[in-house]
Order: structure tokens, then sequence, then C-alpha cells
């Protein structure tokens, strides 16, 4: 890949695909900075449950949206697109490489092309959407969003009870789709993109994810959140690894049943990460063994 113009090389995938890892080997090989596009990872108390970079692996290289709100915060994607171009605008007049990584589509969109903020909203439709999930669950907002937007409940976790109210909200706001609200066409940027995912064969990756939720449990993620329940009703509180030993708290599973539980959601997750990338259309799928090599060879640095 040539030309005058700077490179964004996004790495994206499903989690436990080992993405920070390759992030870290790019960015110390074009002695660059990473900016992370991950919904969770900016937020200070959020730690194990999230599969952060180790405090080792955050002094190698200079990252950039780790630890840096607090879940007391509100911080959208929209607000991400703005404070994410400015920054990238910075690092690209010190390098001509940048490295973007993280497993949350919508921020990379929002990096790479921009977001469109949400229209005014009735908040008399967020109150009744919350008391019907107190009444009868998620199902009934499940519906309303299938029915009234499949393209974007085709992407999002079905269990993730704040985007689902946001998106309910939005169209009963509106009348229109919430996936008509998010940018679909954007003029072409000043950089070049290179992205590619991680894209282990789902036996294996599925194997790894149920890894990483053993280690995260051995490493202290139930202390963590007990830690949180103070805040549990917080939008970034309401994922998956938190939402299910929140649960465990309150007695609805034994801790065993939780952690099959994180497994099984953490498996699906992956499954919809990966349908949205290939649905994107502009990703290169790449063998884990490959891309190292890949990333460091295709980039020719004038």
């Amino acid at each position: 890949m040539t030309g005058d113009r700077p490179i964004l090389i996004v790495i994206a995938g499903p989690t436990a695909s080992g993405k920070t890892k390759l992030a870290i080997d790019i960015a110390e090989f074009y002695a660059t900075e990473i900016i992370s596009a991950d919904s969770r990872q900016c937020y200070r108390e959020l730690t194990i449950g999230t599969a952060k970079p180790s405090p080792e692996e955050l002094s190698s290289v200079p990252h950039h949206f780790i630890n840096s709100h607090s879940i007391t915060e509100h911080f959208s994607a929209g607000q991400f697109a703005e404070q994410s171009s400015t920054l990238l605008t910075a690092l690209f007049k010190k390098n001509k490489v940048v490295v973007a990584v993280g497993g949350t589509g919508l921020y990379i969109k929002a990096l790479t092309e921009g977001f469109d903020e949400m229209p005014e909203l009735d908040a008399a439709i967020r109150i009744q959407l919350n008391q019907l999930y107190d009444q009868e669950g998620l199902a009934p907002i499940q519906k309303i969003v299938a029915e009234s937007d499949p393209v974007f409940y085709d992407q999002v976790d079905k269990n993730n009870r704040a985007r689902l109210i946001r998106a309910a909200e939005v169209i009963l706001s509106t009348g229109k789709p919430y996936s008509s609200f998010r940018i679909e066409k954007v003029k072409d940027p000043y950089f070049t993109e290179l992205k590619i995912v991680i894209d282990w064969p789902r036996e294996l990756l599925y194997e790894r994810i149920n890894l990483r939720v053993d280690l995260m449990m051995n490493e202290g993620l139930l202390q963590e959140v007990e830690s949180l329940l103070p805040f549990k009703e917080h939008n970034a509180l309401k994922t998956v690894g938190y939402t299910e030993l929140f649960e465990y708290l309150e007695g609805k599973f034994t801790l065993p049943e939780a952690v099959e539980k994180i497994k099984q959601h953490s498996r699906n997750y992956a499954k919809r990460q990966l349908t949205w990338f290939r649905n994107q259309g502009n990703y290169s799928f790449v063998d884990p063994a490959e891309t190292l090599a890949l990333l460091k060879y295709r980039v020719n640095l004038k």
C-alpha cells in the first residue's frame, strides 16, 4: 500500500481473538500509537470484565480511550466520534501510521466515518419502557426493535437492556428505525484505511472465549462486580460478564450457572460481532497466523 496519505490500520475481531497483542505488536513495529475503539475499556472502573490491556501492555505503547472516562459519565458513540476524530488528526501530524483496535463495530465506524447524533426524544417514553422492562422483562422491548428495525436488531446484543431500550426509545419517539440515524455514507476520508478482522475457526474461538472467562473469574471478576454493586444501574454495566454476576448476587443463579451464562452470552456476542464486520464489506478476514506479517508488509512507508 503506497501513497502520501496517512494510514489507519484497524484491527477488529470478536472477543478473545487476540486484538490487543496484535495491535501492540503493530504499533511497536511502526513506532506509533493506539486508539481503542471499545465501548467499555474506556471506563476506569471496568478492568477484568473488559479484558483491558495490562499495565505492562499500556506502558509499552501509548493508548488512547483506555481508562479515559468514568461509568458515572455519559459517553456516547457520537461523543467518541467527535473526540477520536480530533485525536486522529493530531496523531497523524506526527505519525504516518496510527493503529485503531476494538471489537465494537459501531465505535470503529464512528472513528472512520463519523456518527449522527440522535434526535430529541420524549423522556416519558423512556420511563414507560423502563416500567415495561420491570414488569415483563426484555421480551416486549426486543419485539418492538425486531419488528421496527430488523437491521439493528440483527446486530445488537439481544441481552443488552440499555441498547435495546435506547433503540426502542428512538423508534417510538420518531417513528423511524434507530438504524436510520446512523451514518451510511460519508465522503472519502483524508487517510487510507487498512481494516482486518482476526478470523479464528469457530471451535477454536469458542475455546478461547471459554478459557478467557475462566481466567477472568480466577483474576477476581466476581470481586470486581461486587465492588460495582452501587453502580449496577449504569448503562456501562448492563453488559456481558457483569449482568450475569449481578444476577448471581441477587440469587437468580448459582455461581457455576452464572459463569456458564457468561460463556454462552460471550459466544453469542462473538457471533454477532463477526456478522456485523462481514456485513460492512470493507474488512479483510485474516487467519491469526498471518495477521502480523500482513500488517507489517502491506504498508509501504515513503
